[in-house]
This record gives structure tokens, C-alpha cells and sequence, in this order.
């Protein structure tokens, strides 16, 4: 089976990498088995039609592939230029269309800023700033569509079992705290008591001949990065709205996959402003409280860049925090099919690492809908913030804008910014929390000597919702516990602890 691709693009803007292109294409050991190429310029002359050939080669490809640079281009008594037409008849074809944006800070003609706007919107497309980039992101465009038509098998990063990882490897206290957790919030159907091996098959984590998933050592590993060095996360605080040094602070974390949502959700709290009130603002005694970005909006949008990163890249996921907006960015593009414009509006959920988002789910740290880029638009409004961003030029990037104090509809003393929760919280907080998390904590007000026992029974929430409900308070800096479980008692803060 061999697959036609029609080449895009301005002739004259891309003249030598158009042909140099076709020659990788089809001396390549693999492509060229599959793959055969047209270019307009290797049409005799004679045989030229302009008006219609190049239509109709669109129409007879499979694969239409767009390099997209400054030009727009000669265009037709409608005003539409050549590579935008053949990019429309391949769309209206229902061919594939992969396309590739030449990266420049140079500005494009008007006409094809509009034409990449456009190319945005409708296909997930890829950035290049050299002939060598644009080679090797058209090969692994090209094997894409080779893996998804199942011409090559193969498994995805996290199914995949041939990285060496033994039982040892793994730690039993991490997997028996899965199973634990998975039965209390999901239902999970296995016996408490199970061995590891039984977890790991029943999670399609373990073959019968004992190989391991790679994702099993990602969720349950001793030590992840001595097999995957680039799963680790990089915080970077910085004190102006760009890249800058000094930074403000910088932390690599290492562990498991929910230890590095844990860390990075931390190091984001407890760096952005809280905005808190004064006595006079409330009906109690106590001081409301507010932080700048909702937790669980932060806490999402690193979840979905460690679940649904490219695993085998050499990059680590990033967590860049500007004086006016949370960066978070994810190694890969998003999964094929999906493009940005469809992440704000119910869209199917695709996972890039299916064994891993099973186990994430099971666990409570993701939905299997693929809702959660729709939930943090939502949680972004409803705390008064401008809607995030999202961004797919061959890695994935989403965007929280922050809100200064200064323009808070909140009045108050603004003295305390930074400073934390004074003493103690009230109705201030609420806004923060859900439901559950909020009688947990009156319960606690009320009797600061309850224990995790007696806050399950009075409350009749699962022990898992209880702690996870507790974790995320003490994440926030507005608690801590004092002495063992049996014996000591909690304490509201009066400032976040370091």
C-alpha cells in the first residue's frame, strides 16, 4: 500500500526544502516504502494547467502536507492564494492534512496571518525554524499516520515493557495505598489483600510472562527517574512577566506521578499572592481569605501535563509561574484529532497514555470524560479570571492568567498579602473549598482534637475523601497537625508554614 502526499506551499519561499523534502521522503528506508510524493515543479512545463492541476492532485492524494512561512502567495480572482485553495480541497475531501508553521519574527503578510489563524484552529499543526526541524517533525507526522492505520504496531509509551523494570522496583507500600484508595472513591474490584503481581495485572500493568509496564514504575516506582530521567517537573517562579535571571525560586521534583502533581500544585500555592480581609469584612471574628488562582484550576492543569505528556521526549513538564500569568507546559503535542479550539467546548477524551490516566482515575486525579480542560475555564470564571490559554506547536501549553490583588473586588486591608492566613478561616474560605472539604473543617474548628477516625465517622465521607480533604488544607497553609493521630489535635494557622 503506498500513500500520495501533495507538497504545500509558497514555490518560491520554500523552493529548495520542497525538493529537498521529496528526496528524504522517498530515499528513506521506511517512508519511502509507504509514501510517494507530488510537486507541482517537477511537472513538464507543457503539461502545466495551473488553473486545475494542482486541484486535482490534492484530489488524488491521501495526505495533504503544508509548509506555511511569511508569503501568502499569487492569488485567484477571489483573493485566495494557491496553498490556501489546495488546503481547502483537501479539507473538503476529507483528506489528511498535516501542516508545518515556519517559526519567525518577522511579520507575515496579512493575508497569512489570517490563513494561520484559521490553520490553527481547524488541524493541530507543528512549529519549525529549520530545514533539519521540518524533516524531523514530517517524519514523525508521517509514522503517526502510519501507527494509527496500524501499517506499523506500535504500544504506546506506557503499555510498553521491554525498559527492564523488575517487582523490586516497585514499592508494595505505594501499591497497597492504591488499592486502598481506588476501592474507598472508585469501586475498584479487588480484595484489599492483594499481592502486588494481582494489582499490577488487573491493571494491565503486567503481562503473563511477568513484564512490566513502563507506567507501572511511573505510578508506583521507588525511583521513576532512574528509568525515565526526563519524567521529573521543573518549577520556576519569576519576578517579571518573561523569562528572566535571577529567578525568584526553582525546584526540580522527583518521585512518582501523584508526587509530582503533590509537589508542583505546592510550589504554586504557596507562590502565588492570598489575598486576605480584615475582622471588619466578616461576620466573625475570624479573617477571610482568598488565593489568587484556584487550587483546583492549578491542580488540573498539572495533572493533565504529567498524565498526557510525551514520554519519551527529553523534555520534563514545566511549571513557570510570571508576575501575571501560570505557565504550564507538557512535552508532545495534543493527541491526534484534537486540536485547541476543541478543548473549550465537550470534546472525547483521548489519552495519550491510556494505562497511566486509568490508573490517575482510579486513584481520583482525573475523569475519564474529558472534562477537565472545560473545568478549568469554569473554575477560572467563576473566581473572576480571565479564561485561560492553550497552545499545540509540538509541545502543549496551558495558560492561567493571574489576577493582581489591587484590582480584587474584595475591600479589606491589602497589608496582609503574602502573609497568609492570619487567624483563622471562616466564610472567606469557603469559596475555595467544596462542600465536603468545608464541613471537614468545621468539624476541625469545632473540635480541634478530632482525629482522621472520628472525622469519617461524624462526617460519613469515605476515609480517602477525608484525607485528600485534609492534604489539600494543609497544601493551602491552612492547617496542621500536631502531635500523632491518636494523640494530638490540629491547629489553624496563623501564617502559612515554609
Amino acid at each position: 500500500m503506498s500513500f500520495r502526499i501533495f507538497i504545500s506551499s509558497v514555490q518560491k519561499e520554500f523552493a529548495k526544502e520542497r525538493k529537498w523534502l521529496a528526496d528524504y521522503i522517498r530515499k528513506d528506508a521506511i517512508l519511502g516504502r509507504f509514501f510517494e510524493v507530488f510537486l507541482f515543479e517537477e511537472v513538464p512545463a507543457q503539461e502545466r494547467d495551473a488553473a486545475g492541476l494542482y486541484l486535482n492532485e490534492v484530489a488524488a492524494s491521501d495526505i495533504y502536507l503544508g509548509i506555511i512561512g511569511n508569503a501568502y502567495g499569487n492569488t485567484n480572482a477571489k483573493g485566495v492564494s494557491a496553498t490556501e485553495q489546495e488546503y481547502n480541497e483537501a479539507g473538503k475531501r476529507h483528506r489528511e492534512r498535516i501542516c508545518f508553521v515556519l517559526k519567525t519574527d518577522k511579520p507575515r503578510e496579512p493575508k497569512q496571518e489570517r490563513f494561520v489563524a484559521k490553520v490553527n484552529a481547524e488541524i493541530v499543526r507543528k512549529g519549525f525554524s529549520t530545514y533539519d526541524e521540518l524533516r524531523t517533525a514530517v517524519y514523525a507526522a508521517l509514522a503517526n499516520f502510519l501507527v494509527s492505520r496500524e501499517y506499523i504496531n506500535v504500544l504506546p509509551f506506557d503499555a510498553s515493557k521491554n525498559s527492564g523494570i523488575v517487582l523490586s522496583d516497585l514499592s508494595v507500600a505505594k501499591i497497597r495505598r492504591f488499592v486502598k484508595t481506588a476501592r474507598e472513591i472508585r469501586n475498584f474490584k479487588i480484595p484489599a489483600g492483594a499481592s502486588p503481581d494481582h494489582v499490577l495485572m488487573a491493571l494491565d500493568l503486567m503481562d503473563d510472562a511477568g513484564r512490566i509496564a513502563n507506567s507501572a514504575e511511573l505510578l508506583f516506582g521507588k525511583k521513576p527517574q532512574r528509568f525515565f530521567i526526563s519524567s521529573e517537573v521543573k518549577c520556576m517562579q519569576f519576578f517579571a512577566n518573561r523569562v528572566s535571571k535571577p529567578m525568584a525560586d526553582y525546584q526540580v521534583y522527583r518521585g512518582d506521578v501523584f508526587e509530582l502533581v503533590d509537589q508542583a500544585t505546592h510550589f504554586v500555592m504557596t507562590h502565588i499572592k492570598n489575598w486576605v480581609g480584615t475582622r471588619d469584612t466578616g461576620d466573625t471574628a475570624q479573617v477571610p481569605t482568598k488565593f489568587e488562582l484556584p487550587y483546583d484550576a492549578v491542580k488540573e492543569a498539572i495533572v493533565n501535563a504529567v498524565c498526557h505528556r510525551d514520554y519519551t521526549s527529553n523534555a520534563s513538564v514545566q511549571v513557570m509561574l510570571f508576575s501575571d500569568r501560570l505557565e504550564v507546559w507538557s512535552p508532545g503535542p495534543l493527541p491526534r484529532g484534537m486540536t485547541v479550539a476543541m478543548l473549550a467546548k465537550p470534546h472525547r477524551s483521548i489519552p495519550v497514555n491510556p494505562l497511566l490516566a486509568n490508573a490517575m482515575f482510579l486513584m481520583g486525579y482525573v475523569e475519564r470524560a474529558g472534562t477537565g480542560t472545560e473545568d478549568i475555564i469554569v473554575k477560572c470564571k467563576d473566581w473572576g479570571l480571565s479564561a485561560p490559554d492553550w497552545e499545540d506547536d509540538g509541545d502543549f501549553k496551558v495558560v492561567l492568567y493571574r489576577q493582581g490583588i489591587e484590582n480584587s473586588s474584595h475591600s479589606g486591608n491589602n497589608e496582609g498579602v503574602n502573609e497568609g492566613v492570619n487567624e483563622g478561616v471562616n466564610e472567606g474560605v469557603k469559596i475555595l473549598l467544596s462542600e465536603k472539604e468545608q464541613l471537614i473543617l468545621k468539624s476541625i474548628l469545632e473540635n480541634p482534637n478530632i482525629t482522621t477516625a472520628l472525622l469519617v465517622t461524624q462526617t460519613k465521607f469515605a476515609r480517602a475523601t477525608v484525607e485528600r480533604a485534609l492534604k489539600k488544607l494543609k497544601e493551602l497553609s491552612l492547617l496542621r497537625r500536631i502531635g500523632a493521630d491518636k494523640n494530638g489535635h490540629w491547629e489553624v494557622l496563623s501564617h502559612p508554614q515554609e
